[in-house]
Parts: structure tokens; C-alpha cells; sequence
């Protein structure tokens, strides 16, 4: 599985970025895509989640970004983006996709695993 983030860059505040996360898989690879997530990471701070959908469509936000930030897909272009309207100064930050999911294992039996893209940086300025 590969993710590949892009869309960052400097924005001023009140501005809008949309981030891009392409996903592609190995037609070999057994891995089952549960969510593909959006997180971030502002220096000197840990990595937090900003938003996720799930397999099934179902999307979840962060509290500081819920009516800001919308995540979406399109399955055809095997992409998930990040539409971030009003941006505020503390949006600045580096921005992950992570793709959480599992492979099978033994008879019936599953295995938890998520892979990370590179990341791409947000600043947002005054």
C-alpha cells in the first residue's frame, strides 16, 4: 500500500487548502482498507487525528475542525481528499494520511496494520 499526500503549502488565515491523499494497493496485497485517515503534526506536538471516513463512507472529525474541514473520496481516482476551509493559525502543521486496516490471518483470524504517507506541510499564516 502507498499513500501519497500533496496539496500543502502556505495559506493565510481564514484561507482554504484542499490536501489530496492517492491510495494504491498491490493487487496481490490481501490488505482490507478499514478507513483512510487524514492526521497532523505541529512541531513540538504529537500527531492527532483531523479526520478519518471509513470503508463503508462513514466520516469522523476532530472537535477543532468539525464545520471547517470535510473529507471525502473518490473511488474511481482511488483518492481522499481534505477540503480546509477558515484555516486558523494552529492548522499549521505537517499533514499525514494513514490507511488503517488489516490483513487475514491463520483460519479466521485477522491482523490490525496501517501504513503512513509521506506527509505535506500547512502553514498558515497571520
Amino acid at each position: 500500500v502507498q499513500l501519497q499526500a500533496s496539496g500543502g503549502g502556505l495559506v493565510q488565515a481564514g484561507g482554504s487548502l484542499r490536501l489530496s491523499c492517492a491510495v494504491s494497493v498491490d493487487t496481490r496485497s490481501t490488505f482490507r482498507i478499514i478507513a483512510i485517515g487524514w492526521y497532523r503534526q505541529a512541531q513540538g506536538k504529537e500527531r492527532e487525528l483531523v479526520a478519518s471516513i471509513s470503508r463503508g463512507g462513514s466520516t469522523n472529525y476532530a472537535d477543532s475542525v468539525k464545520g471547517r474541514f470535510t473529507i471525502s473520496r473518490d473511488n474511481a481516482k482511488n483518492t481522499v481528499y481534505l477540503q480546509m476551509n477558515s484555516l486558523k493559525r494552529e492548522g499549521t502543521a505537517v499533514y499525514y494520511c494513514n490507511a488503517d486496516g488489516e490483513f487475514p490471518w491463520g483460519v479466521a483470524g485477522t491482523l490490525p496494520y496501517e501504513y503512513w504517507g509521506q506527509g505535506t506541510l500547512v502553514t498558515v499564516s497571520s
